[in-house]
């Protein structure tokens, strides 16, 4: 397989911080026992996880989700405006 169609194993991921941050975010890491890259990539993964699942994820009341399901199982009768839409298709 060429060099041009290889799929690369792993991407790199650049970026610059204040001296402080960075003693800081070493010291973290050290303390973790892991590389300052590893720390970096976990705690920025699991942060962009728990970022995504909130975005992506509706949360109900017991009380919100007791009327939801009722009105996915009587749904109401049709308005006339959605009649008329549905008549034009």
């Amino acid at each position: 397989m060429s060099a041009a169609t290889h799929a690369p194993e792993s991407a790199r991921i650049n970026l610059r911080t204040s001296p402080e941050a960075k003693a800081l975010i070493e010291r973290a890491a050290a303390l973790m026992g892991t590389t300052v890259s590893g720390f970096m990539l976990q705690n920025a993964y699991e942060a962009a996880q728990r970022l995504l699942a909130q975005h992506e994820t509706i949360t109900l009341s017991n009380r919100d989700r007791d009327v939801f399901l009722a009105a996915l199982e009587n749904p109401p009768e049709p308005t006339e405006a959605l009649r008329r839409l549905m008549a034009r298709r």
